[in-house]
């Protein structure tokens, strides 16, 4: 077991969170602080899903029958016409091994982050409202100033898990935060429509426009008859004129970015009319870029990045960041709490195994066609291939869609017993 440690963690997020919990089994005497820009903890989001390693991690953890009771139940994605008609469906596979588009573990953010939080509440200290203004690393610790009143704090490693907008990384690796952010051409906005426009159907819809627009639409078990909606704009590399007004109506803000929706979709077809409704409606309506984070690297002696902060990856980001803080409390633990060479073994795992999940970052634009015809021309390839029912089709379709992945070769940590 290794030395108490005091460990300040930047964002109280998914990756934060699990590498809480891996911290105090591996040292119960360790102390940690999750600091937490936001006013409150985010307990809501988007569905997201479960796959490969972190499969595992969360069954260590004994919390996939958790996960599995709050599931969303989805059955699948349905692509629909601008008339509502099926132009094919892909289902889920109901294997762990191979899933499609719908994960077998398809749950939404806040439902998860609720699961996650729950064991270590009273085991770590959480600072809201809080922040990480800067740093300084000597030969035995990092010295951290805070943002927001705290007092500034000695620890045995900082652990950036705040984003793909990370501060903590900006300040790591001396460069704008922004140069590690790839864009993949997409923009999406989330939110809950305050009603059932799938009429109580399992089955996700997914609607193509011309012009790179997406209209989603998810099922949610809320027994009051909700919808997770998705509003996606796709753009292609030439595309700048485009780009440049989402970009600019995202730096404004969701007033200005739900009136642009509102042009763009306002003859989309199929249900937008009643989305664009429930998008002013809502309570939790959030937009951002779908992009990935590419650092060159993990590490800084004790100042490490997690998740989204190091390896933001759209469609397998939320098992990434499980997976990541497993191995980095694993290393700790291996490493017989030794940071430095805890911190760059992590490092020499996970950065590879997260490039080799970014390859095909274009997956957004090759499934979601600019013109009537591509739409038409994918529909007609996708629904005479999943016609077929055969399974090498399905895998072949989750490939393409990015939704396949290798696990990760870990070594077998030596957890104490509980």
């Amino acid at each position: 077991m290794p030395p108490p440690q005091n460990v300040l963690i930047s964002g109280a997020g998914i990756a934060g969170s699990v590498l809480a919990f891996w911290l105090h089994r591996a040292s119960p005497s360790t102390q940690i602080t999750l600091v937490e820009r936001a006013p409150a903890l985010r307990l809501t989001g988007a569905s997201v899903d479960i796959r490969g390693s972190a499969i595992d991690v969360v069954k260590l953890m004994g919390l996939l029958d958790k996960i599995r009771e709050q599931t969303t139940r989805e059955a699948g994605v349905q692509c629909v016409r601008a008339d509502g008609s099926t132009a094919w469906q892909l289902g889920a596979t109901g294997r762990e091994e191979m899933q499609s588009v719908t994960s077998e573990y398809e749950i939404f953010r806040g439902a998860l982050a609720r699961i996650l939080l729950e064991p270590i509440e009273g085991v770590v200290e959480v600072v809201l409202g809080e922040w990480v203004e800067g740093f300084e690393q000597d030969g035995e610790g990092v010295e951290v100033r805070f943002g927001n009143g705290r007092e500034s704090g000695r620890y045995d490693m900082l652990v950036a898990a705040d984003g793909v907008g990370s501060r903590v990384r900006g300040l790591m690796l001396e460069a704008p935060s922004r140069e590690q952010v790839v864009d993949l051409g997409c923009h999406v906005a989330y939110f809950t429509v305050k009603s059932d426009l799938l009429s109580g159907g399992q089955w996700a819809k997914w609607c193509n426009s011309p012009g790179g627009r997406v209209t989603f639409l998810r099922p949610d078990p809320d027994p009051r008859g909700r919808t997770r909606a998705y509003l996606c704009n796709v753009t292609l590399p030439a595309q700048t004129k485009e780009r440049d007004r989402l970009n600019e109506a995202l730096e404004q803000g969701d007033e200005a970015y739900m009136t642009m929706l509102e042009d763009l979709f306002k003859d989309a077809g199929w249900l937008a009319p009643e989305v664009l409704k429930g998008m002013r409606e809502s309570d939790d309506f959030y937009c951002s870029l779908f992009a990935q984070t590419r650092s060159p690297k993990l590490c800084n002696s004790r100042v490490v990045l997690l998740g989204d902060a190091g390896y933001a990856t759209p469609g397998i980001g939320t098992s990434l960041a499980i997976i990541g803080g497993y191995v980095l409390a694993g290393e700790i633990l291996r490493h017989d709490g030794d940071m430095v060479k805890a911190c760059k073994a992590y490092e020499d795992l996970m950065l590879p195994y997260a490039k080799s999940q970014q390859k095909g970052g274009g997956a957004m634009r090759y499934a979601n066609p600019q013109t009537a015809w591509g739409i038409a021309a994918r529909n007609a390839v996708i629904g005479a291939a999943t016609g077929l029912m055969l399974d090498r089709v399905v895998m072949a379709g989750a490939a393409w869609l990015g939704f396949w992945e290798r696990k990760l070769s870990m070594p077998e940590y030596p957890w104490p017993a509980q």
